[in-house]
């Protein structure tokens, strides 16, 4: 019988591995069976008081118990919204604007912050409600009336206005997400995830969703351990972790600063890297500490449920090379499409544009936004078939792999010539002693600037990037910093430098 609810993963899950650990951190964990009976109250509790078919915030510390309310969100029949304590409050009350929700859950640590919030409903803690007894013919009543395209979360992304975008996905999108990358990735019983992404990112769905599929194990890696390189390490073989979805900055970030010459991670076997361009010379130190594990770059935007392409990393690069995106995974195509909305040829420069059951279901309250990149194929006009434009470029070679080239939104026009800015920071990346980089573009002084973290001083980077680099593109200012600012995500803060980058030409 065909899947059609993201919970069925644990009607089977439940019945093998009860006393199992599902999700961990340093010093909690919680078994199967514990997740299960919470889950399943909370989702009593919702429907008890009313709750239906409507968003359902999640305000919690990074914990088990946050992802268990996840769970007893959607068994309730509603969808959960995760944000954080971190978020600043100015984007709290921004997205509470656009959600207009009922009902928060929380925690000892977040309940007095949350009641200072712009919200009529309730609020209630986690352990008030997560005791409720499980009914379960409510329950299967819920399941019964679900459809394959109710929502499961909304998250919310940056809107280019200043107001958040929630994008909405739905049980069969997550479920041929996490059947794909299952397939890909070789996910058991046996695998241990450690989790470095932040709960209200759609990436920790990686993890989450295939704990309960296989009754696998997470942990959840706290934030402080990737300032401390060789710490992190050293908990992940504590714990055993064997396999890790993470953003490329936390990769480097242990490869960069000679943490394998101290500890390296001896039961990883299985690294997923996306988001960022993997730089080749630390992809190389990698492959040297763990020569039998498999590299499996992915890609893919949060309006297309997470990931949906995959390379598997099979051959030597150069320094100068990237490593491809690669192909989609199954029932996803993917069209490079040029300015004249034709396919690109191979070589040809193209906006990465996907099609599939991948497509989430939009943006919450928000049909303008929606329907600009959510739009009809251009490429079929017999009937109505939505495809989501990335705003990312991409091209094939020669092998017929995909490969990411920038944002569109990194391209500027600068001496008379079309830049992007990423193929900058890909050069200022392969130097020996840079750490981590990122280019901004002032348009009102036509100036490239460049950040860098390293153990080169700028007139020495400036004097290689010249023979690496036409001189239209060499940066006109060069700024060193300790350390680069990161979003809680983990990836190269842009906004950050941005900011930086006006205030210090504002004194």
């Amino acid at each position: 019988m065909q899947q059609t609810n993201i919970l069925e993963y644990f009607d089977e899950t439940i019945k093998k591995y009860p006393d199992k650990t599902a999700f961990a951190n340093e010093d909690f964990e919680m078994t199967f069976s514990e997740v299960y009976k919470q889950s399943r109250g909370i989702g009593t509790f919702l429907f008890n008081n009313g709750y239906t078919h409507e968003p359902v915030v999640i305000f919690m510390e990074k914990h088990p118990k946050m992802i268990t309310a996840f769970f007893g969100t959607v068994y309730g029949g509603c969808y959960y919204v995760p944000i954080d304590a971190e978020m600043p409050e100015t984007r709290i009350e921004l997205i509470f604007k656009k959600l207009t929700p009922r009902v928060i859950i929380c925690d000892d640590t977040t309940y007095e912050q949350a009641q200072s919030f712009s919200f009529e409903g309730k609020i209630y803690k986690y352990d008030d409600i997560a005791d409720t007894e499980p009914d379960d013919n409510i329950l299967s009543d819920i399941r019964l009336k679900a459809l394959d395209t109710d929502p499961i979360y909304i998250v919310f992304t940056s809107g280019s206005t200043g107001m958040p975008k929630g994008v909405v996905a739905c049980h069969r999108s997550v479920i041929d997400y996490i059947e794909n990358l299952s397939d890909v990735l070789k996910f058991n019983s046996e695998t241990v995830f450690a989790n470095q992404t932040p709960l209200y990112f759609d990436a920790c769905l990686k993890e989450l969703y295939p704990t309960l599929k296989f009754g696998a194990t997470t942990y959840l890696v706290p934030k402080s351990y990737f300032m401390f390189p060789v710490k992190l390490v050293e908990f992940l073989n504590e714990k055993k972790i064997n396999t890790v979805c993470w953003v490329v900055s936390a990769l480097t970030m242990i490869s960069a600063f000679n943490t394998f010459k101290t500890v390296t991670p001896k039961y990883l076997h299985t690294i997923a890297f996306g988001s960022e361009v993997f730089p080749i010379k630390q992809f190389r130190k990698w492959k040297e500490v763990l020569p039998e594990a498999r590299f499996i770059n992915l890609y893919g935007p949060t309006e297309c449920t997470g990931m949906c392409c995959y390379y598997e990393v099979n051959r030597e690069f150069e320094l100068d090379e990237h490593i491809p995106v690669g192909g989609p995974f199954k029932n996803t195509e993917i069209l490079l499409l040029k300015d004249d909305n034709t396919l690109a040829g191979e070589g040809e420069e193209g906006e990465i544009c996907v099609r599939g059951t991948s497509l989430t279901l939009g943006y919450y309250r928000d049909f303008e936004k929606t329907n600009e990149v959510f739009v009809q194929n251009p490429l079929n006009d017999r009937y109505p078939e939505l495809i989501y434009r990335t705003g990312d470029i991409g091209k094939l070679n020669s092998r017929g792999e995909l490969m990411f080239v920038s944002r569109k939104d990194y391209q500027i026009k600068h001496m008379g010539h079309r830049i992007e800015l990423g193929e900058i920071e890909f050069n200022v990346n392969m130097l020996d002693g840079i750490t981590s980089c990122g280019a901004i573009y002032d348009k009102k002084k036509e100036k490239i600037v460049l950040y860098y973290a390293g153990d080169i001083e700028s007139p020495e980077l400036v004097s290689m990037l010249k023979d690496k680099l036409p001189r239209y593109m060499i940066p006109n200012k060069v700024i060193k910093l300790d350390n680069m600012p990161l979003t809680p995500n983990g990836k190269l803060d842009r906004k950050k430098l941005q900011a930086e980058y006006e205030n210090n030409k504002s004194k």
